[in-house]
């Protein structure tokens, strides 16, 4: 199979393609929206497809003058721009992050997806619910043996004000 039978809408191989990333970037999505965070069900499936796309098509249009893998330096650049976009500084606090490194985790899982390495991209996405879904419960059941809450804050950090950059 060619690489652009991949962008064929009639071929089997797009269609998997398209299924994959919207049920690994649900998959994630899901888990993220049912904790009430930004990047939920909508967003993770968008780069997740988005990203697999765009490789996808890198590859289509590989030949004697064009990279696909400059394709995939450009995709990495623009996920660390929108994951950088998520990350809010409040009050001597910074959160987001586990947000930005699970869109730079969809980005990966998109980018598997649309270099045709579908069970790795599926390994990924159960390894990375596990991550989120375990490490959460352990730090709960390590903050109960210990008697306190485990902070994944980080506190302490001064934060300018805009006045003071002046």
């Amino acid at each position: 199979m060619s690489s652009s039978d991949l962008l064929a809408p009639g071929s089997a191989a797009f269609w998997i393609r398209i299924g994959l990333a919207v049920l690994c970037g649900g998959a994630i999505g899901l888990e993220r929206q049912l904790r009430g965070k930004v990047a939920g069900i909508r967003t993770s499936v968008l780069i997740c497809l988005g990203t697999s796309m765009f490789v996808t098509l890198g590859a289509a249009l590989a030949g004697e003058h064009a990279d696909p893998t400059r394709v995939l330096g450009q995709v990495v650049t623009g996920i660390g721009f929108l994951g950088a976009g998520v990350i809010l500084a409040r009050e001597g606090r910074i959160l987001g992050v586990t947000t930005a490194a699970v869109i730079w985790i969809l980005a990966a899982v998109g980018a598997l997806i649309g270099s045709g390495y579908a069970a790795a991209a599926l390994l990924i996405t159960l390894l990375t619910l596990g991550v989120l879904v375990g490490v959460e419960r352990l730090e709960a059941f390590w903050a109960r043996r210990r008697g306190h809450r485990v902070s994944r804050e980080l506190e302490g950090i001064e934060i300018p004000d805009r006045t003071d950059m002046g």
